[in-house]
């Protein structure tokens, strides 16, 4: 009797600790960085650690590098038809990272174009120039909404010299002349299912930099130009910068028309509130990517702007140039090349 009686005690006993052993453990949760709860202070960065550790399948950046290089070449051999040979080629790079966790979005870019054509009997000249880099940071009410309050950042210019060729005694662009950067705040539409993003601010400052001080001095792209005397002697240097606060609207939307053709659409419009408020700055791309295989791919685009800001010189009679006013500028392209995707 006693024997069972201590059976029975021991059997009890190990039950009971083996339900306490039980009740201690706290499960891991997927979002939790530890399983116990540590004795001192955590901060952000340990947690980050831990759950890196705990969760390595669990990452918060997304990434995008993506190199692009377009070439065409024509030659010609006693061709009866004549022409000239030439060569071109395009190079491009588009590197995203975005952040994303609970209700925090932090998309970054950058973008770069650059494309030269060289035909025999000429010079070689630039067909493409473009450096941009953009920035938002939104934050939502909660995890199931597309809208976020949002500041963005853009800024712009160019690699190199431009001219208006074939004269190349004169640039009429070079690299941070201009630039623009614009900065402000506003509300964000972002749907990843639709590939649509919506940006509307009320409050925006945009400033034109044109630090070549030539450039500056003729007042181009709406700087205050310098000011002379009668005799042509230079009394006041051009302005640098230009400053103005408006509305910015932009969007980004993608689609895959069919199966091998997509499109992407983007658009910019300004207007600044006080110079000529319902003027409206246009920056409108619209390209069809016709996707061969996985690495090449062919191209069609529509690269259109209109900026009051920016006027064209025309020769007059006397043979000077003279102000034009604005005008609209349109840039199309048609190339095939290779993707890579890093």
């Amino acid at each position: 009797m006693l024997k069972k009686f201590i059976l029975v005690l021991i059997v009890f006993v190990a039950s009971f600790a083996t339900a306490q052993t039980r009740d201690s453990v706290q499960p891991v949760n997927e979002l939790t960085a530890y399983a116990v709860k540590p004795f001192y202070p955590v901060t952000a960065t340990d947690k980050l650690k831990r759950l890196s550790k705990y969760h390595p399948t669990i990452k918060f950046w997304k990434e995008l590098n993506r190199v692009g290089l377009d070439l065409s070449e024509v030659a010609f051999v006693n061709w009866n038809a004549g022409g000239a040979n030439s060569v071109s080629g395009l190079l491009s790079v588009d590197i995203k990272r975005i952040y994303e966790r609970k209700n925090i979005r932090w998309n970054n870019e950058f973008i770069g174009r650059y494309g030269i054509n060289d035909q025999k009997g000429q010079e070689v000249r630039k067909t493409d120039d473009q450096l941009e880099i953009n920035s938002t940071f939104g934050y939502r009410k909660d995890t199931l909404s597309n809208w976020y309050s949002s500041a963005k950042m853009n800024f712009s210019t160019q690699f190199s010299n431009g001219y208006n060729y074939p004269d190349r005694s004169n640039k009429i662009s070079t690299i941070m002349a201009p630039a623009y950067l614009f900065i402000g705040a506003g509300s964000e539409y972002n749907n990843e299912d639709l590939h649509l993003n919506v940006y509307a601010s009320p409050l925006t400052m945009r400033s034109t930099f044109v630090l070549d001080q030539e450039l500056a001095n003729s007042g181009a792209f709406g700087v205050e130009p310098a000011v002379y005397d009668e005799d042509g002697n230079l009394i006041r240097e051009g302005d640098n910068v230009r400053t103005e606060l408006g509305i910015l609207l932009t969007n980004e939307y993608r689609t895959q028309l069919f199966e091998n053709i997509g499109l992407s659409n983007k658009l910019s419009l300004y207007t600044d509130y006080i110079n000529n408020f319902g003027n409206i700055d246009v920056n409108w791309e619209l390209n069809f990517n016709f996707k061969v295989n996985q690495y090449v791919l062919a191209k069609l685009g529509s690269h259109l702007k209109y900026d009051d800001d920016i006027k064209v010189q025309e020769e007059n009679a006397e043979g000077e140039l003279v102000d034009a006013g604005p005008r609209i500028q349109w840039k199309q392209q048609l190339g095939i090349g290779v993707i890579v995707e890093l």
